[in-house]
């Protein structure tokens, strides 16, 4: 066989062709063995995805659609949406995961295409939603659709700052079908960066009613930085939140709003327990009292007797639930009562207790009854006044002039007594000089010497 200009037997030709063909066969076999495992994937990630696209189908959760945030009142707005009209039917039920992103972040569920939100606004206000299976089916929800409302414009030194407000009830004897009436009363202090021109403005929101402030109280730069209500809508047996807000107008800057939120307990000034009594019998002290001026009614509330002992410098707090209390002391001390109250977690969530009711007092402050101390006073002046006139006398002699000796009479027996005694005296030692004599033996000698 000729190949170009050389002529190979043909053997040595066909052994050569099947060397090359058995090469080019292994060099195949190695690509196909490594590309093997890159063809399984693919092939694998192809019947993933179409299984996928199959399932997405039948149940892939589409968002809702038309997601708006609209201010419904001070401090409050209304997040709406509707469901997307592109959801085809599932064999579950559908609700909304709603997430509120700012000003404070919040997560919670809803059935409903419409949710009612209040928070305070003046730093802006963000939400999103979403759409979840109801019932726990195991299906991913659909992504998020987010609306916002923007910061009202101006600087944050700009708005007023340390808001505080307080409630007060009290007796309303103009319309009987509301005998109790609260008043509110706010103060605040004015923003560090505000012009000396800024005015602000104050405006209270409770359930559906909103209200302007009439009365203010100003600053010595004329600024409003105080309010009085004097009647409001707030029930002060509500659970309700009450919404502050305060706005501002100046000629060099915009003035931020600033909105707050405050539990009613929480601001709510108890008044303290009216006609207080009290009387001793004894040792025995009973103290009395009506509930405070308020709508809530008698079992509401909490009570703390203070009782102090005026002449010991000695307190005695005790707690109680009913309106009356008994206790044992000493009568020879002055107390001073006084009683406090607060409304009970059995009516609302408890709050601060109110001030003290004015002090009564009972009892006296002295240690002994009086008709004892003038017995006892009378007779140490007696005494003091006896012992004074003793001393005088003794020291002057007074007493012997005052009160002089008196002669006794003369008396036949006293004096045979005293004869008597005289003789008995005498012989007595006669008998005894006698006695002495005869017993001295040197006396005895001399007497037989001279005979």
């Amino acid at each position: 066989m000729l190949i170009g200009n050389k002529r190979i037997p043909r053997g040595r030709f066909i052994r050569k062709l099947s060397l090359s063909t058995a090469q080019s066969t292994r060099s195949l076999l190695q690509d196909v063995i490594i590309m093997a495992p890159a063809l399984l994937i693919l092939l694998g990630a192809t019947v993933i995805l179409r299984a996928d696209s199959l399932s997405d189908k039948k149940s892939l959760l589409l968002p809702p659609t038309n997601f708006t945030i609209k201010v419904t009142g001070l401090s409050q707005v209304l997040l709406r949406w509707e469901s997307n009209p592109d959801q085809e039917p599932v064999n579950i039920e559908l609700g909304y995961h709603v997430r509120i992103n700012a000003p404070q972040e919040e997560d919670y569920e809803t059935r409903n295409t419409e949710s009612k939100r209040v928070t305070v606004l003046h730093k802006g206000f963000s939400a999103s939603v979403q759409t979840v299976p109801w019932n726990g089916q195991p299906l991913p929800p659909s992504r998020w659709v987010s609306a916002e409302l923007k910061a009202p414009p101006g600087s944050p030194g700009t708005s007023i700052v340390n808001l505080t407000c307080t409630t007060n009830t009290t007796v309303n004897n103009h319309t009987p079908l509301r005998p109790y009436q609260v008043s509110l009363h706010c103060s605040w202090l004015a923003g560090k960066d505000a012009p000396e021109d800024t005015q602000y403005f104050l405006y209270y929101r409770y359930g559906s009613w909103t209200e302007e402030c009439q009365e203010y109280r100003r600053d010595t730069l004329n600024r409003n930085t105080a309010c009085w209500f004097p009647k409001t809508f707030i029930s002060s047996r509500g659970s309700e939140a009450l919404a502050v807000h305060a706005n501002g107008s100046s000629k060099h800057a915009p003035i931020k709003p600033f909105d707050q939120l405050f539990a009613l307990h929480a601001i709510d000034r108890i008044n303290p327990p009216v006609n207080v009594t009290a009387e001793i019998e004894g040792t025995c002290l009973s103290i009395q009292w009506e509930k405070p001026v308020s709508a809530f009614p008698i079992h509401c509330f909490e009570y703390e007797v203070k009782i102090y002992n005026t002449r010991k410098n000695y307190f005695q707090t005790e707690k109680l639930m009913t309106n009356a209390f008994i206790s044992i002391i000493d009568d020879i001390s002055k107390y001073s009562i006084q009683v406090r109250a607060t409304v009970s977690s059995m009516c609302r969530q408890m709050g601060f207790w109110s001030e003290w009711s004015q002090p009564i007092y009972v009892g006296s402050d002295d240690q002994k009854p009086s008709t004892e101390w003038f017995l006892i006073v009378l007779m140490a002046a007696i005494c003091f006044i006896l012992l004074i006139f003793s001393f005088i006398c003794k020291t002057g002699h007074l007493w012997t002039r005052l009160f002089p000796p008196v002669p006794a009479p003369k008396s036949s027996i006293q004096d045979f007594f005293v004869i008597v005694s005289s003789e008995k005296t005498v012989s007595t030692e006669t008998e005894i000089e006698v006695i002495s004599y005869v017993e001295d033996p040197g006396f005895e000698t001399l007497e037989d010497s001279v005979f």
